[in-house]
C-alpha cells in the first residue's frame, strides 16, 4: 500500500491554496479601498487650515489645497499592493498546477486501499471536499460526521 503521506501532502496543499486564496481576497479588499481614497483625493478633495503669520505673526490665513503628501503615499501604497498581489497570484498558480500531481498521488493511494468504505469516505471528504457531515450522509447506514471522522482517523493512525 503506498503511504498515507501521499494523503496528508494532498490535504496540506489544499489548506495552503486556501489560505493563499484568502490572502488575496484581503488584499484586493485593501487595494480597492486605496484606490477609493485616491479617487476621492483626485476629484478635488480640499484640505482647510487656519495659520498665523505676516507681520508679527498675529494676522490669521486660510489655506486650503490637496493633501498631496497622503496622495503620494497612498499611490505608492497601492504601487506595493498591486505588485504583492501579483506575486500571490503567480504563487497560487504554482500551488494549484502542484496540486494536480498531488492530486493524481492521492487518487493512486486511494485505489490502492482494500477497504471500499474508507476509499469512500476519503474521496468524498478530500477530493470532493465534503464536511464531516456530508460525507456520513453520502454514506448512508446510520453513520455521524463523528463516526466517519473516527473511522478515518483510525485508518491514518495505522
Amino acid at each position: 500500500m503506498l503511504s498515507t503521506q501521499y494523503l496528508k501532502d494532498y490535504i496540506d496543499a489544499l489548506k495552503e491554496i486556501d489560505e493563499i486564496q484568502e490572502k488575496i481576497t484581503r488584499l484586493e479588499a485593501e487595494i480597492a479601498k486605496v484606490e477609493e481614497r485616491i479617487l476621492e483625493i483626485q476629484e478635488g478633495e480640499v484640505v482647510k487650515d487656519l495659520v498665523y503669520g505676516g507681520e508679527g505673526g498675529q494676522q490669521p490665513f486660510h489655506i486650503e489645497g490637496v493633501p498631496l503628501p497622503e496622495y503620494s503615499e497612498r499611490k505608492q501604497m497601492l504601487k506595493i499592493k498591486k505588485a504583492l498581489l501579483s506575486q500571490r497570484k503567480a504563487t497560487l498558480e504554482i500551488l494549484k498546477i502542484d496540486l494536480v500531481q498531488k492530486t493524481r498521488d492521492v487518487e493512486t493511494f486511494i485505489s490502492s486501499i482494500p477497504d471500499s468504505q474508507m476509499r469512500r469516505i476519503i474521496n468524498l471528504r478530500f477530493i470532493q471536499r465534503l464536511s464531516w457531515n456530508a460525507v456520513a450522509m453520502r454514506m448512508g447506514g446510520g453513520n455521524t460526521d463523528e463516526t466517519v471522522r473516527q473511522a478515518f482517523h483510525r485508518f491514518m493512525n495505522k
